[in-house]
């Protein structure tokens, strides 16, 4: 029988990949890195994490925050634009 794959850490991909723990983080937010929670925790599989960067970049998804700043934005440059 093949021994199953084992569940690593944040701080494990991130060396595995050679990046900061903050940039696993923000990767699993914006671009779909694959994660999996246990509890508080992500979980990964390097295999996973192999396959993901060997797709490429995948379309970035802008977070909940980049879209609240955006539309906050426009709201207020509607506003300044009227008073001209």
């Amino acid at each position: 029988m093949m021994p199953s794959e084992r569940w690593v850490s944040v701080n494990d991909v991130a060396t595995h990949l050679g990046v900061a723990k903050d940039s696993v983080y923000r990767w699993i937010d914006e671009r779909g890195l694959p994660a999996h929670r246990v509890g508080r925790l992500f979980r990964f599989k390097l295999s996973e994490i192999d396959e993901w960067v060997r797709q490429g970049p995948a379309q970035s998804r802008p977070s909940s925050k980049a879209q609240t700043n955006r539309s906050t934005q426009k709201s207020s440059s509607r506003k300044r634009g009227g008073n001209g």
